[in-house]
């Protein structure tokens, strides 16, 4: 799926690490961010969910919830958050139904081998469930900064 600006977001129910949910549903009335990463504690996966960590007070005081979406289990989860002292939450896409939807599902390659994986993808929705700002291919160094600033800028 080729989402846009102003596309309304996807419908998605997932399993978060504690045991806990998380939905569009439960997310209507308020603006989240849904990052996608490839994998728990890899490098630059910890240094994303750090660096949406160390800012979730901002993050808070705007209103805006933030959640990580991986292939890993919350089981995987509850280690990596546990391990690096995390405060957003993690949500487990084991089947990439919410990857698919969101189209970060992606063709990969590595070393001249091909295969499916987790595209670095961030996406800004709206309290009214519309898409803002969509971010892909992902570089770390700055995302953080960048997403804060764009959430800022939906008051």
């Amino acid at each position: 799926m080729d989402l846009k600006l102003g596309d309304k977001a996807p419908k998605f129910r997932l399993a978060t690490d504690g045991a806990g949910e998380v939905s569009l549903a439960t997310l209507k009335g308020q603006p989240f961010v849904l990052y996608f990463y490839p994998k728990d504690d890899t490098s630059g996966c910890t240094k994303e969910a750090v660096g949406f960590s160390d800012n979730q007070k901002k993050f808070d005081a705007l209103g805006v919830a933030v959640i990580g979406v991986s292939k890993d289990s919350a089981a995987s989860h509850d280690k990596f958050k546990a391990k690096y002292k995390l405060k957003i939450v993690l949500a487990s896409d084991p089947e990439t139904e919410t990857a698919l939807s969101y189209g970060v599902w992606v063709k990969k390659s590595m070393y001249g081998r091909s295969y499916m994986g987790m595209e670095r993808a961030t996406f800004l929705v709206d309290a009214k469930g519309v898409i803002r700002e969509i971010w892909r291919k992902v570089k770390v160094p700055g995302h953080v900064e960048a997403v804060l600033a764009a959430a800022k800028a939906l008051k």
